[in-house]
């Protein structure tokens, strides 16, 4: 499959001429979702899930879906009946030719005063895993884990000990849209020397083979 970053959180998806679209939030792309057949979200937070964004892509498709916890569905489901669909840990689907299994359920703790809300993980065709917000290990071995490497919520040495544990063959980042350009290269040497893998940096609009 090819993997495209669309900014921050959010991968686009193709394979087989089937799109999918992970995570389409404000710090996205605009257009992130345009194209999409399916749709995932892993968690309601505003930088993972922005309606606008979601129309957007549902609107130019007729055909398109979307899954996300209830959370999410339960949002946008009265604008688009019968398209929208939640989903939860241990679901397994069938979406626009890709196997998807979710995994997970809640979020990571940002503190302990801020109630923790709902958060899954999808992991695609047995081999890309994209985790949300959360430091979930998925039940196999993965080949691309889609690692959000800077948050409120995590810390580099809790980032790099997950790569340690998921154990990809590599990394790619995602949730990076608090960095600098100053500060990136730090987390690119620290990641990528100490996490055990490859570890790949994307531009938005910036693809790869997965």
């Amino acid at each position: 499959m090819n993997l495209t970053k669309r900014g921050h959180a959010c991968v686009r998806l193709e394979k087989d001429g089937g799109v999918l679209v992970i995570d389409p939030g404000l710090w996205s792309e605009e257009d992130a979702a345009a194209d999409a057949d399916v749709i995932l979200v892993t968690h309601e937070h505003f930088d993972h899930f922005d309606e606008e964004r979601l129309r957007v892509g549902l609107e130019a498709n007729p055909a398109a879906g979307l899954w996300a916890p209830a959370a999410v569905a339960d949002q946008v489901a009265a604008a688009f009946p019968n398209r929208v669909h939640p989903v939860g840990h241990g679901d397994a689907l069938t979406l626009a030719g890709f196997d998807v299994q979710v995994h997970g359920a809640w979020h990571a703790v940002i503190h302990s005063d801020i109630p923790r809300i709902t958060n899954v993980g999808y992991l695609l065709d047995g081999s890309v895993f994209h985790p949300g917000d959360a430091l979930t290990v998925p039940d196999r071995s993965v080949d691309t884990l889609l690692l959000p490497v800077q948050a409120p919520w995590n810390k580099i040495a809790e980032v790099i000990e997950y790569v340690r544990e998921v154990g990809p063959r590599r990394s790619v980042d995602v949730h990076d849209g608090l960095l600098t350009d100053r500060s990136r290269p730090v987390y690119d040497t620290w990641v990528g020397d100490l996490g055990g893998a490859e570890h790949l940096r994307l531009s938005p609009g910036e693809s790869i083979d997965a």
